[in-house]
C-alpha cells in the first residue's frame, strides 16, 4: 500500500493517525497535537517560525522509517 506523502495542508492529527511515528518529531517541535493538532502542518511551521520545507522532510523522514 502507497503512503500518504505528507503535505503542508495537512492537519496535524491526520498525519499523527496516518504516520504515527511522526509523534516524537511534533513533540520535539513543541506542538501539542491535543489542542494544536486541528492546525495545518504549515499553520504550525509558521506559528513557530520554522521552515516548512524542513519540517516535511524530517515528519516524511520518520513515516518513512516506520516502514523499514
Amino acid at each position: 500500500m502507497a503512503e500518504k506523502k505528507i503535505t503542508g495542508d495537512m492537519v496535524i492529527n491526520e498525519v499523527i493517525k496516518l504516520h504515527p511515528w511522526t509523534l516524537p518529531v511534533f513533540h520535539r517541535l513543541d506542538v501539542d497535537s491535543c489542542c494544536g493538532g486541528a492546525r495545518t502542518v504549515a499553520t504550525m511551521a509558521q506559528e513557530h517560525g520554522l521552515v516548512l520545507e524542513e519540517v516535511l522532510a524530517e515528519l516524511q523522514a520518520a513515516a518513512e522509517a516506520s516502514q523499514s
